[in-house]
């Protein structure tokens, strides 16, 4: 009869009361029985004729304890040890990343040390030492100890640029305060006016010397180089210092290209090449010829000024661009308008040198870049 329990468990609950399982299509939902967790699986077939239909429920159950039992092994047996590789590999990442990193942990102490003895002595710059670090490591601290060479090498010209310029004024300045003593103490008019026209030399030796220093200065900013003529440059820097050479008695001339354009600065060059004049005259001496070129070989230009005055030894040559060195003691000269001419070819990318001239003269040449 409709209602009646045919075979079975007859205490398997059916379906929420909220669900409505549809004939024929499988219904599955989770149930208690006897205190244990059931999966139950409800299938309901329609039968009978037209006149007098009927159902007929099935009902399946299966206990969860199983799964539930082995799901628990599974954390047990797998989550435990990944836990713990998991915590090994931290701390071998952590350990490994500490070794790499050690390099860099004793680059900064050695940075720091170096910057407590540059508060102490600004020239104790010491080359940072890696003994063992990966190579990214060393080539960092190669950086690091070119520039720290570059700073050292800076700061060592810097000193001795500081302490010749001090000698170098020293010597003018005490000659001043002689003349002035003596010539305070003079009572002839003539001897006077002999001792001040030695206070005006000295002086002007002086100011000369400043303005060499300043311009060494000058040229050891940033220079912007731009395209100029620099033929036409060298001929109208050579008609400003004709009237010179006509009164000390030198033939003063050009010879070269009429246009040769380069890269370069034009108060810088203009300098240069009145350093390079100012030298042949008072060195070449009287009754000499001091010519001026300007030409193109290769693929550089070559400014140059030669003279057949007496020269200079072959040992004095090695000399000749360094700073406050001087060949003779003649009055008129401070040892650095050549060291200017290196300086000012340096900063355009080219190269100032001499060579002597058969049978006696010097000839000065500055090898610059063409313009592009």
């Amino acid at each position: 009869p409709p209602g009646s329990f045919l075979l079975g468990n007859s205490r398997l609950p059916g379906p929420p009361p909220s669900s409505s399982p549809v004939p024929g299509e499988p219904f599955l939902y989770n149930v208690v029985v006897d205190g244990k967790p059931m999966r139950m699986a409800l299938l309901e077939v329609n039968y009978g004729d037209v006149a007098s239909p009927q159902r007929l429920r099935v009902q399946v159950a299966k206990s969860l304890a199983v799964q539930q039992r082995l799901t628990t092994e599974l954390v047990a047996d797998m989550l435990a040890p990944l836990l713990l590789l998991g915590a090994l590999l931290s701390v071998l990442v952590y350990g490994g990343i500490s070794r790499g990193l050690l390099p860099l942990t004793r680059l900064q102490a050695q940075l720091g040390q170096l910057g407590r003895q540059r508060e102490q002595n600004v020239s104790a710059l010491s080359p940072i030492e890696m003994t063992q670090a990966p190579q990214e490591v060393h080539a960092l601290a190669a950086a690091v100890n070119q520039l720290l060479a570059a700073v050292r090498r800076s700061l060592g010209q810097e000193k001795r640029f500081l302490n010749d310029a001090a000698h170098q004024l020293r010597t003018p300045l005490a000659g001043l305060i002689s003349q002035t003593e003596l010539a305070l103490a003079e009572s002839d008019p003539q001897a006077l006016r002999a001792r001040l026209g030695k206070v005006l030399a000295g002086a002007q030796r002086s100011a000369h010397l400043v303005q060499q220093l300043l311009s060494l200065a000058r040229n050891e900013a940033e220079v912007r180089l731009q395209t100029l003529d620099l033929a036409a440059l060298a001929r109208e820097v050579a008609r400003d210092w004709t009237p010179r050479a006509m009164s000390a008695g030198v033939d003063l001339g050009y010879e070269g290209a009429d246009s040769l354009w380069v890269q370069g600065q034009a108060m810088l060059l203009r300098e240069a090449v009145s350093n390079l004049l100012d030298n042949a005259l008072i060195y070449a001496g009287k009754g000499s010829v001091v010519t001026l070129r300007v030409a193109q070989i290769g693929h550089e230009a070559l400014l140059e000024v030669e003279d057949n005055g007496p020269g200079l030894a072959a040992t004095e040559l090695t000399h000749l661009f360094e700073r406050f060195w001087r060949a003779s003691e003649s009055p008129g000269g401070c040892g650095l308008g050549l060291a200017i001419v290196a300086e000012i070819a340096q900063r355009h990318g080219g190269r100032a040198t001499a060579e002597s001239v058969p049978p006696h003269g010097l000839r000065i040449r500055l090898n610059l870049l063409l313009a592009a």
